[in-house]
């Protein structure tokens, strides 16, 4: 059975935050000149996609307006634009892949810092301190959680990236109408807390699963290893093991599925929800476009910016 432990609560998730900034500073610690030119590829390509939005409004308003005159205007200015929106993609590329190139070495040298430093911390631990299974609980978490770190680094990082993106749209919104921030985060705020809510259960059902991990992994380990196939064959334990492997991985399984499917149903409701707040924000722009308060461009911009 999956241990009891309680679940953390809101005060704890909450001054979990709190290691942001030491998680920082260990990626600065691990290579200082690519954590700094990360950061600033990642803050230029958080402004190319309203960039490229409103470039494209701007051509949409140009074309309209040459079609009007009929071939008379010049279109340098209308090619001028088209240029500019191609070497934009041109750059997001380049940027994308740069960013991806750091974020691999960024996080190979992260990773290594963490696991010098965790074996650094345990060669000065008593041996008493290995016989606490709680403490090694927490030992085998942090020796485990240094695998995940180059994942984990480009999560995070990506996520401020978004962060900054949503900024730059939410205040090309706001420009051109407030009212479809408020509409917009009103339909988007549940799938919001729904998605942080299953991201917390996930992480706390493995964080409780620990010692049961560690268990599967050893039962594994008996079953399948050169080593242990003679002592296991003699005393007639294939069976035994076999069994207790199968219901602990059984109890893994039923309780990663209960999370999937709770995840999957409150999903496809929140997605319905934000799905009917977009269509009524885009049905509202089609309105200020048909009455002539807004231009077609604009409604491209607008339409792009909350999809």
């Amino acid at each position: 059975m999956v241990s009891n432990q309680s679940k953390p609560g809101w005060r704890e998730r909450l001054n979990a935050l709190r290691n942001l900034p030491a998680f920082f500073k260990l990626v600065w610690a691990s290579s200082p000149w690519m954590t700094g030119l990360n950061a600033g590829l990642r803050l230029l390509r958080s402004a190319i996609p309203v960039s490229v939005l409103y470039i494209g409004k701007l051509i949409i308003d140009e074309v309209i307006l040459l079609n009007r005159h009929s071939g008379s205007a010049s279109t340098h200015h209308l090619w001028a634009l088209i240029g500019i929106e191609f070497m934009l993609a041109i750059f997001n590329d380049a940027l994308g892949r740069s960013i991806s190139l750091l974020d691999s070495l960024l996080g190979d040298l992260f990773g290594k810092l963490s696991s010098v430093r965790i074996m650094k911390h345990a060669a000065i631990l008593d041996l008493e301190q290995f016989e606490d299974p709680v403490f090694y609980d927490k030992l085998e978490r942090a020796r485990q959680q240094t695998t995940g770190r180059t994942i984990l680094l480009s999560q995070v990082l990506s996520q401020v990236q978004d962060l900054i993106t949503m900024g730059f749209l939410a205040a090309g919104l706001i420009l051109f109408n407030p009212w479809l921030i408020a509409l917009l985060f009103i339909t988007i705020l549940p799938s919001f807390i729904g998605e942080s809510y299953f991201n917390d259960q996930t992480y706390a059902l493995s964080r409780r699963q620990t010692p049961e991990r560690r268990e599967l992994d050893y039962l594994r380990y008996l079953g399948a290893s050169d080593e242990t196939a003679k002592e296991v064959k003699i005393f007639g334990l294939s069976g035994f093991i076999i069994e207790k492997f199968e219901a602990l991985a059984d109890t893994f399984y039923f309780s990663n599925r209960r999370i999937s499917i709770n995840r999957s149903l409150w999903g496809t409701g929140f997605t319905l929800l934000g799905s009917l707040g977009y269509y009524g924000a885009y049905v509202y722009i089609i309105l200020d476009t048909i009455s002539g308060r807004i231009s077609i461009g604009q409604l491209t911009f607008l339409a792009g910016s909350f999809r």
